[in-house]
This record gives structure tokens, sequence and C-alpha cells, in this order.
């Protein structure tokens, strides 16, 4: 079977054409999850957001003009409604900004092998205002005035939430390899 392109599938579901939206949803599905996993506390929460995902995106396709990336519009929508459900399901606690932060938190990685399953199952455990801020700025490269605007909080909130997922997630990893080392 021939690999349909983008563009065509695109204009194929801007006309309501179900064999189109079923190709696009295998084309982008698994992206989709990928990226949902990260701001999503598990599984089931991450393939709820694709599903979600994917019924905003055959509601709106046909606002895409493709002068973008269409890949980046689906990943804009995957994030934001990942963030929506957080903000949606209980008001948000963030820790307010207290002062600047200044130093940087490092995680030596002195011949650590750390699975990558732990280290999105770390990620995954941090608590949403953490786990959201890391993501946006470290996986994502959203800037902290970008996510301060994304998630009605202050910048400095988006400078110390992150701070504090790293030292959470430095934690989680030293726990780890001590347990490595152990066991070993």
């Amino acid at each position: 079977m021939q690999a349909i392109a983008t563009d065509q599938l695109i204009d194929g579901c801007k006309k309501g054409d179900l064999m189109a939206q079923k190709n696009l949803f295998l084309k982008y599905k698994d992206m989709v999850y990928t990226l949902s996993l990260k701001y999503c506390k598990n599984s089931v929460e991450a393939e709820d957001n694709v599903h979600d995902v994917f019924i905003i995106i055959f509601e709106t396709i046909h606002k895409f003009k493709k002068t973008g990336s269409f890949e980046g519009w689906i990943k804009r929508i995957a994030i934001y409604k990942a963030i929506d459900k957080y903000k949606r399901k209980k008001p948000f606690e963030y820790q307010d900004y207290i002062s600047p932060i200044t130093t940087e938190v490092h995680i030596a990685s002195s011949s650590m092998n750390i699975p990558l399953d732990m280290i999105l199952k770390a990620i995954q455990e941090l608590p949403d205002r953490y786990r959201l801020v890391f993501n946006l700025y470290q996986m994502d490269k959203y800037s902290h005035k970008e996510i301060a605007a994304l998630l009605s909080i202050s910048e400095g909130t988006s400078k110390s939430n992150l701070h504090r997922s790293k030292l959470l997630l430095k934690e989680k990893i030293s726990t780890y390899a001590t347990n490595m080392k152990l066991n070993s």
C-alpha cells in the first residue's frame, strides 16, 4: 500500500472523507501519544488525550491553512489539550515565586545508565505544576514568558517550578542509581 501525502490527507479530512481521517490518525497517533505521555500522569490519561486531540483536529482541520508545519499544529493542540484538562480538573496550585533561583540543578551522569522508561515515569510522577512547566521548558523549548501566559502564572513562578521539578527529578534519579548500585 502506497503512503498518502499529508496534504492529500488534510484535503480529504476537510471534505469529511473517513478514509483520510483514518489514515491521518494512523500516521500521527504515535507522535501524539508520545507527546501526551510527557504531559499526562500515565498511559491511560495519554490515550484519553490522543482521543480528544484527534476529535479537535477533525473538527478544526478546516482552519489549518498549510502556512506552517502540520506536525507543529498537531503538537500545539496536544499540549494545549493536556494542559487544559489539568486546568479544569482542579485549581492549579502553583508555588508562589519567593526569590530568584541562582543555582542550576545538575544530575551527574557518571556512568549512570538510567532506562528511558524510568525517566519518563519520574517525570510523570511530578506534581502537575512541576511536570507541565518542566516539559514545556525542557522538552518543548517554550520560554518562561510563554509558559506563564499558557498556564496563567508569573514568569518567576515558572522559573521556580522548573527549578523544583529538577530537584525532585534529581532526587528520584539519585535514589534509582543508589538502588541499582546496591543491587549489583
